[in-house]
């Protein structure tokens, strides 16, 4: 059957951390990295790569692990030197998304 995935990117893009070059990047990024029959780049048909609002789909018809797509996100992240303050958390059995870590600073301090 149809399997959509999809990688939100909406928190890094609404603080302009994603911005329209990156996630354009990010999208491009995906094209020429997913790989069908073990290759790169040549997805014909079977997968599209689609960018709306932030949200980066992958439709597809093959059979692939959602963990695949949170590998390329990461490596993304990591060729782009985000990977520090960006986690990849998965919020429904189809969808990741982007989500900073939590700095926490000394929070005794704050209480008292």
């Amino acid at each position: 059957g149809k399997k959509v995935f999809k990688i939100d990117a909406s928190i890094p893009a609404k603080d302009g951390i994603f911005d329209d070059t990156l996630l354009g990047a990010f999208e491009q990024y995906f094209q020429t990295n997913v790989k069908l029959h073990g290759r790169k780049g040549k997805l014909s048909d079977k997968v599209k790569v689609a960018m709306d609002k932030n949200i980066l789909s992958v439709s597809t018809t093959m059979q692939y692990k959602k963990r695949y797509f949170k590998y390329l996100t990461k490596k993304f992240l990591k060729k782009k030197d985000i990977r520090d303050w960006l986690h990849v958390i998965a919020t429904s059995p189809t969808t990741y998304e982007l989500r900073y870590f939590n700095i926490t600073n000394d929070e005794d301090d704050q209480e008292a």
